[in-house]
């Protein structure tokens, strides 16, 4: 499958990992290992402004490092990004990559609205972040997935071997790449 180009004329990335206060000690080990052109969505929302800060930084000189993508979740503007990861109301009018989230076909249709680059569709599977959660399972993700004119990558209970079953455009994982 061809590298999808965002109207900006990147590549949307087909790995990327999401940070979590659960996966934080791991990051750096993690980032070494993504390939280049992956991305890491940082978000941290549970540390306090200067130290969620100092750790975006410090996350994002590996990352450059790597060759690994930044992408800001609920960032400050001065933060610079690649790309925003949220909700399609989040990511309209951003610069850079702007990957949606969505569970449904609306909300799909909303990511595309907003003209976001990728939309991660989730949870395929059940997840740690939400236990006991109701999840889309591989066939009803495959079917909306293949209604989505932008690239869908799978979130949500994700291994390497998992998404070796899905054929879309990648994958991302909190737990599943650390």
């Amino acid at each position: 499958m061809a590298k999808r180009q965002t109207n900006k004329g990147t590549a949307v990335p087909r790995l990327i990992l999401i940070s979590d206060r659960r996966n934080d000690a791991a990051l750096e080990r993690a980032l070494a290992r993504l390939p280049r052109g992956s991305a890491l969505v940082f978000r941290h929302y549970d540390l306090p402004a200067s130290a969620r800060q100092r750790r975006f930084e410090c996350l994002k000189r590996i990352a450059r490092a790597h060759g690994i993508c930044m992408i800001g979740a609920r960032t400050p503007r001065g933060w610079r990004v690649d790309g925003t990861y949220g909700s399609p109301r989040e990511v309209a009018g951003t610069k850079g990559l702007r990957l949606a989230t969505a569970h449904s076909l609306a909300e799909i249709a909303e990511a595309v609205r907003v003209k976001a680059d990728a939309v991660l569709l989730s949870p395929v599977f059940p997840t740690r972040s939400h236990p006991g959660g109701v999840v889309l399972g591989p066939v009803r993700f495959l079917r909306m997935a293949r209604q989505s004119p932008i690239p869908v990558i799978a979130l949500g209970g994700m291994t390497r071997r998992r998404a070796a079953t899905l054929p879309v455009h990648g994958w991302a994982a909190i737990d599943g790449l650390v």
